[in-house]
């Protein structure tokens, strides 16, 4: 089960003036159940994202960023889940054009204003007949209050629907923030999420909204990891709508980015939460380094270990293999005599080994946590990095050897 987490109440999701969301179920994978989305949204909406980096994005992700540079304005978005359209060469491009032309005549706007994005098994043809099929119950389920089906609706191993919503207050009036996201496995991102989907009210331009979403997912989506596998089909997107009458500038962006990150960073922690098999979620601070960068090398090291995560599961204080990661994470000038090793309120190491008042019942009592958090103090500057991850149980592995079936 999600470690302590639980889904939004549908009643604690605020509308965001200026978008609309409708799904329907259409059996993309699995008969009943919602795996259609769509959004639509008011003509001078701004939208931007940031997307995966794998080398063998899906046909979606370059279709949308496609789009998002023709300029005509974004009107639309759809998203499937049980196929991802990926690895499907031209067959998949040629789908995920499909997909935007029938959303774009069922909302009569350009093919061009529309951005696809998927999510599912990789390498299987996008049944885009079914999405076709699938789109007149979406459009008449279109509404401003269908935040959590549209919450359920991109889905895929996540057992916990991720949503959340913010307010406001700027210039006297007030701004609403409300975001979704997806995931649970495959989480490595080096750029967002899986899914990721954040709308306000406020009034951006494109290109200070994309210096945005990216300020966003690098204190959030690209903090976390589950498994270490960097997805096909990562995509955050950011939406502004400008219906509350407040504009960003130089004088109260900081103020909403500070808000907007704050979503991205529940939602982001959500994903952790909810990992595949997940039983423990830990925080990994890495501090008094040279540089950011190190930092986070040295906290995706212990993050990554598989070795590591599966002696957290098993509430096994077995820290010397924390003490290896950081000593392969490939920082190679590090003097680990001035490295403290912190689990939680427990000092473990220090001066190159054992702490002398480390107790091993003091680490068990820790391990015995559902959230943990392991500090690192390198000794050697001033700078540090935080990452979210979780441990690995056997359902891991259970959860991966079934997806397809």
């Amino acid at each position: 089960m999600p470690v302590k987490l639980s889904a939004p109440a549908a009643v604690e999701l605020l509308p965001v003036p200026g978008v609309e969301l409708g799904i329907a179920e259409a059996g993309i994978k699995k008969p009943n159940r919602k795996d259609l989305l769509v959004i639509r949204l008011d003509a001078q909406s701004t939208v931007a994202g940031v997307f995966t980096l794998n080398r063998f994005c899906a046909a979606p992700v370059t279709v949308a960023k496609e789009h998002l540079t023709v300029g005509k304005g974004i009107r639309a978005l759809v998203v499937n889940t049980g196929n991802a359209n990926a690895g499907t060469g031209e067959q998949g491009m040629a789908a995920a054009r499909a997909t935007c032309a029938a959303v774009a005549k069922s909302l009569d706007c350009a093919a061009e204003q529309v951005l696809p994005f998927s999510t599912g098994v990789i390498m299987e043809p996008l049944p885009v007949e079914k999405i076709v099929a699938g789109l007149p119950q979406a459009v008449a389920n279109l509404k401003a209050d269908n935040w959590f089906d549209a919450s359920q609706a991109i889905m895929t191993t996540d057992i916990v629907a991720k949503a959340v919503s913010r307010q406001i207050k700027m210039e006297g009036k007030t701004v609403t923030i409300t975001g979704i996201a997806k995931g649970s496995g495959m989480i490595h991102p080096n750029m967002a999420t899986m899914l990721g989907y954040i709308a306000t009210d406020a009034s951006v331009p494109q290109a200070q909204l994309q210096q945005m979403v990216k300020q966003a997912a690098d204190a959030s989506f690209n903090c976390i990891t589950v498994d270490g596998d960097t997805s096909t089909n990562d995509a955050l997107m950011l939406i502004a709508t400008g219906n509350s009458g407040v504009t960003i500038s130089d004088a109260n962006r900081a103020q909403m980015q500070a808000a907007i990150s704050a979503v991205a960073t529940v939602l982001a922690q959500a994903i952790v939460r909810d990992g595949e098999g997940a039983t423990k979620f830990i925080t990994i601070k890495v501090e008094d380094g040279r540089d950011a960068a190190e930092c986070k090398q040295i906290a995706y090291a212990v993050a990554h270990s598989p070795l590591v995560k599966t002696a957290f599961f098993a509430s096994d204080p077995n820290l010397g293999r924390i003490l290896a990661a950081i000593g392969y994470a490939g920082v190679n000038d590090l003097d680990v005599t001035r490295i403290k090793l912190y689990l939680d309120d427990v000092l473990v190491a220090e001066n190159g080994g054992r702490a002398a008042s480390y107790r091993e019942e003091d680490g068990a009592r820790v391990m015995q946590q559902e959230d943990i958090t392991v500090r690192v103090e390198l000794g050697r500057g001033s700078a540090e990095a935080i990452v979210w991850t979780c441990d690995f149980s056997y359902d891991y592995v259970k959860i991966n050897a079934s997806y397809r079936s």
